[in-house]
């Protein structure tokens, strides 16, 4: 059925190669690890920021007794938080292996091409050369994964902000995934996890686990609304090349999201500050909430904490919102997740009802809850350059002349609304531009709060002991 190649084609020499290494230590076995990288709903699960859409088109062959010998034929979209960075779509073999001798497993991803020739590849081009990890267990469930990614691409024009950062290798390569793969392998661990001994205003060790499963989705869907996953089109406002601010509309008639008509707004700016000072700021409800576009005014206090892994920083917190019409009969709560990681940090949140929090902490399907997340995207770059400059939506600022290598982040900063409950319903001007400068006054009052910061601490931008 899948005859070996005997004449590879040919390719553009337009395209390129990436190639990137990576290795650590994460707090799961490998027949789990295993166990979700050959189950594609598991491993969309795994990653929520990187696979968009997975799927397991055929199982070829299917280890026994074990996994090891299993072959699939897969389909999967990564993406970049950003509509400026398109995905990148391929169907490609998934191979596992197990040595026993050496006690390690090997999951190995390799292109179709010449094997099965109904299945075209996708534009941009995308080839996921062999690529994968070793997974090697480690006493006490642990496991050190070394993970190897190669592809050969042949991609759209990416923005220039973030053309360095995927150039790199840095926004598709083995120290994202591995990153990411951390991070959750720790989240599993709290989801699992049964001797809590403080859990605020959540009744039990099963609501617990119910709210993380919401906080999932929230995670989810954010990711894949703020991305071009799906063929999802952006339109820009602006005619000139600087402008990151993207928008789109989705008409949502299905659970999960408030139905009518949402309008999204996306932009991204490289701030001069390390990505764990700005996390700081962001996931800190207290000085989030100094922010007045962010907070309306009101301050919010957290009802409920669920720590994610060993960083402070990776938390589930409840929060309720202290505004005047709040009552005993009239309360509104936000459901936020953050979460960091040597990749980048998340922040997402959104605001929920009483009743939604119950229902999920009941053990009820929570999948008819709708959620509307806002949030915030932070990845660690380095700025190569003539001047160094911050891109604040329409303009670029100089912060120094001269060729320069500074380091810095990329804040990507995501809204929702619901323009209309009526999912037919057309856009008004208005509600652009009502967006629009919403998204421009947060860019700004997180740049202004960070440089105020950053002059009267100065200590705040050297890098905490352990981080680079």
């Amino acid at each position: 059925m899948f005859p070996w190649p005997l004449n590879l084609k040919q390719h553009s020499n337009e395209s390129r190669n990436e190639a990137t290494r990576d290795s650590a230590v994460v707090i799961m076995n490998s027949i789990t690890l295993v166990d979700a990288f050959l189950d594609a709903n598991k491993w969309m699960e795994l990653f929520p920021s990187i696979v968009a859409r997975a799927k397991t088109v055929q199982i070829i062959t299917s280890g026994v007794p074990c996994a090891s010998g299993s072959l699939h034929l897969m389909y999967a979209e990564l993406q970049v938080l950003s509509p400026l960075v398109p995905t990148r779509e391929a169907y490609f073999l998934r191979y596992c292996q197990q040595n026993v001798e050496e006690g390690n497993w090997a999951i190995v991803d390799f292109p179709i091409d010449g094997f099965h020739d109904n299945i075209q590849p996708r534009f941009p081009l995308y080839r996921r050369r062999p690529s994968g990890c070793v997974i090697q267990d480690m006493p006490n469930g642990y496991s050190r994964v070394t993970w190897v990614e190669q592809a050969e691409i042949e991609e759209k024009p990416v923005h220039q902000i973030f053309s360095q950062f995927v150039s790199s290798g840095m926004a598709f390569g083995a120290h994202r995934w591995l990153g990411v793969l951390q991070r959750q392998c720790e989240r599993v661990a709290s989801l699992m996890a049964r001797n809590i001994s403080d859990l605020g205003v959540i009744p039990s060790p099963e609501a617990r686990k119910n709210l993380m499963r919401l906080a999932q989705r929230m995670i989810r869907t954010f990711s894949v609304n703020v991305s071009t996953c799906g063929g999802q089109s952006w339109t820009a406002l602006s005619d000139s090349c600087n402008d990151t601010v993207r928008i789109t509309t989705r008409k949502i008639t299905e659970p999960g999201q408030p139905n009518g008509v949402i309008l999204s707004a996306v932009s991204t700016t490289w701030l001069p500050f390390p990505h764990y000072h700005v996390f700081e700021l962001l996931r800190d409800e207290h000085r989030r909430s100094q922010l007045d576009v962010l907070s309306n005014g009101n301050a919010l206090h957290e009802v409920a904490h669920i720590a994610n892994g060993s960083h402070p920083g990776n938390c589930i917190s409840l929060l309720r919102i202290n505004v005047a019409s709040n009552s005993s009969q009239n309360v509104e709560l936000m459901l936020q997740e953050s979460c960091t990681d040597q990749s980048g940090s998340l922040v997402v949140y959104t605001t929920v009802n009483v009743d939604s929090i119950q229902l999920a902490m009941s053990g009820e399907d929570p999948s008819c809850i709708p959620l509307l997340p806002l949030g915030f995207v932070i990845v660690p770059v380095e700025s190569t350059c003539n001047s160094n400059t911050v891109n604040e939506g329409n303009s670029i600022q100089s912060l120094q002349e001269g060729n320069c290598t500074n380091s810095g982040c990329l804040l990507t900063v995501g809204l929702q609304v619901l323009a209309s409950t009526i999912p037919s319903a057309k856009l008004n001007l208005s509600s652009v531009n009502a967006i629009n400068n919403h998204l421009r006054n947060t860019v700004h009052q997180i740049t202004s709060a960070l440089s105020t910061s950053a002059a009267s601490c100065p200590e705040h931008n050297a890098a905490p002991q352990g981080k680079t």
